[in-house]
């Protein structure tokens, strides 16, 4: 017996998610492979363009959300509901609202780093960025260490994500992955 087809995210909400996936994952392997070079125009340029990136998932982080807002996404299918235990429930929604936190979180803190630190974001080298706090370096010392924290639990949730995805495609077989897949169904 086939399994009723789950409904289907649309298809912008599909692109904003793949979209945001890639710009998150090469942004934190961007952060972690330039803090490990030493000072050189290399460097700068790297730095530069992990703030490029980070601005630019700040604003698809944000369309996304009004997207969602507008248009709310289809609910799990029944009987996923019905199969799954409360804890698996209350780790699917935790997880999904701790993503969408740090999506917003780690990109405004390390603004808020980069302007206390006295650099300011030029949105690919035209636009340039107010800066989110006054120059300050005591408070650039203070706020450093939380980019790198926050994104480090960005990515702890990413892989919960698709740890829980691999768990519902290989084990369960229920066709969730099929509901954010781009393409028709």
């Amino acid at each position: 017996m086939t399994q009723p087809a789950a409904a289907r995210y649309s298809g912008p909400a599909i692109a904003l998610h793949w979209l945001l996936a890639l710009a998150i994952i090469g942004t934190f392997c961007l952060g972690v492979y330039m803090t490990s070079l030493p000072m050189s125009p290399a460097r700068l340029k790297y730095y530069n363009w992990h703030k490029w990136a980070g601005v630019t998932i700040l604003a698809l982080s944000a369309l996304r959300l009004l997207w969602r807002l507008w248009r709310r996404p289809p609910p799990l299918p029944e009987q996923v509901l019905r199969s799954m235990p409360g804890w698996q429930r209350i780790a699917h929604h935790a997880t999904h609202h701790g993503m969408y936190l740090l999506f917003f979180a780690v990109p405004l803190v390390g603004w808020a780093y980069s302007s206390a630190a006295g650099f300011p974001i030029v949105w690919f080298g035209v636009l340039q960025l107010p800066d989110f706090v006054s120059p300050d370096r005591a408070l650039a010392q203070a706020i450093k260490p939380w980019h790198g924290a926050l994104a480090y639990a960005l990515a702890t949730l990413v892989v919960l994500h698709v740890a829980a995805v691999i768990k519902h495609q290989l084990i369960d077989r229920d066709g969730l992955l099929a509901r954010m897949l781009p393409g028709r169904a």
